[in-house]
């Protein structure tokens, strides 16, 4: 398995993600995801089916050592006592007595962040967690959790795909040693997969259009992808990307589409995005 390093955490480039996935459908998929090769898994209290993860991963057969095991704390769980309580709760519903990385899931607009990545670092004093980051944060909440935080920060993990142009904070990240980890990788609800470059590029390469933009995304320096599926047959093609490589022109022509600036995922408790 191809591993990024970041301060201190060896993180599989790419991850299975379980956002939207539920009860059984998320037991069954995270094993065939594990039995297929994956040892990177992400969840979150948000997603409700921390269980059934637990679940998948205990039937894969897989041992708990070789997992790199990610779930994320809720924005409104961030106060100090609430965030460490959130994370006990966490480990309680996987089954597992710590997890690989714990990250804060969104920056909170009502708690600082001083106090958040206190509470963060304790969690990982205690044990409770190997690693610890965060998600969805600009330049600005990065530069304030690394100036509080005693323990370095494995990752930011965000909003990330071909359509979407995330340069300067992903500057930020590799400026302080962070990995990205991409959620959204393929553009979901686009036409990324269908439309031009990435089709030519995928007839070129023979492979599918999902293996083309997976791969423009571990090819990036510290950059790993968590891609979702509920179709089987997907989970091992998204796995097949490690045993070719783009040409740079390719990359650059795959990265010319950030133009388009297109953003999935923006609610009412986002940030000001940079």
């Amino acid at each position: 398995m191809h591993l990024v390093k970041a301060n201190g955490a060896h993180i599989p480039a790419i991850g299975f993600g379980t956002w939207t996935l539920k009860g059984e459908d998320a037991a069954r998929m995270v094993e065939q995801a594990l039995v297929a090769g994956y040892r990177h898994i992400d969840t979150a209290t948000l997603y409700e089916n921390e269980e059934a993860v637990g679940q998948g991963m205990r039937a894969s057969g897989v041992s708990r050592d070789e997992i790199f095991l990610t779930t994320k704390i809720w924005h409104t769980d961030l106060a100090d006592g609430d965030l460490q309580r959130s994370v006990e709760a966490s480990l309680g519903r996987l089954g597992v007595e710590r997890v690989d990385l714990a990250l804060i899931h969104w920056p909170s607009k009502t708690i600082p962040v001083e106090t958040s990545i206190k509470a963060l670092n304790e969690v990982l004093d205690q044990d409770m967690t190997r690693h610890i980051g965060v998600s969805n944060y600009t330049v600005r909440h990065i530069e304030e959790a690394v100036a509080h935080s005693n323990h370095p920060l494995a990752c930011n993990q965000i909003e990330y795909h071909p359509m979407l142009d995330q340069d300067i904070v992903i500057k930020a990240c590799r400026r302080h040693g962070m990995a990205v980890v991409s959620y959204c990788p393929l553009c979901r609800g686009s036409d990324l997969l269908g439309g031009e470059p990435i089709t030519a590029l995928a007839e070129k390469y023979g492979r599918t259009p999902a293996q083309i933009v997976l791969r423009w995304h571990v090819q990036q320096p510290g950059v790993i992808c968590i891609p979702r599926t509920k179709t089987p047959a997907r989970v091992a093609e998204n796995l097949t990307i490690f045993d070719f490589e783009l040409a740079d022109d390719d990359m650059a022509t795959i990265s010319d589409l950030r133009a388009r600036n297109m953003r999935i995922c923006d609610y009412d408790i986002s940030p000001d995005w940079d």
